[in-house]
């Protein structure tokens, strides 16, 4: 119990630290880090395939495109940067409050986190699991694909004169 507690705790402060940081490289880390954790949070909740998908696609291919199409970009000049800093300090200031006060508010409820799950029937079954119980969710990764694709030939397309 005490663990699940430590892990969405993890999760909300990376989370957090991924929207509030102003640098790119940050928030591509951040969100390396918070997949990794709920990697871990899925493992525990006994569903080992989602962890897998999250943890290679999420935590792995995502902040591989991130980042090359990151090193593709033009550095701020310090001006820009703080002008960048402090419209985003301005503009997410109210999410550190928001997450505290649900942190009291949830803590004052005495909640029992039971998240035990049952066994899927189709365990071993993997082209049945995907292609007629998840394929929305496979239809979902594939359509995340295209759009990093889609980005990066944008950003190599270019422009005519």
């Amino acid at each position: 119990m005490m663990i699940d507690i430590i892990l969405l705790t993890l999760v909300l402060l990376m989370t957090l630290w991924t929207v509030m940081t102003t640098r790119l490289l940050s928030s591509v880390i951040g969100l390396a880090l918070t997949s990794v954790v709920l990697s871990v949070i899925l493992f525990r909740l006994n569903s080992p395939w989602a962890a897998v998908f999250e943890l290679s696609v999420c935590a792995g291919l995502i902040p591989v495109i991130f980042i090359t199409t990151i090193s593709f970009t033009q550095r701020l000049t310090p001006e820009q940067f703080i002008t960048r800093k402090k419209k985003r300090l301005a503009r997410f200031w109210y999410l550190p409050v928001i997450v505290i006060l649900a942190g009291v508010l949830l803590s004052r409820l005495h909640l029992s986190f039971d998240f035990t799950l049952p066994q899927p029937a189709f365990e071993n079954n993997l082209k049945d699991l995907f292609w007629n119980q998840r394929h929305l969710d496979l239809l979902g990764q594939i359509a995340i694909l295209l759009a990093a694709v889609f980005g990066v030939v944008v950003f190599f397309k270019e422009a005519k004169q």
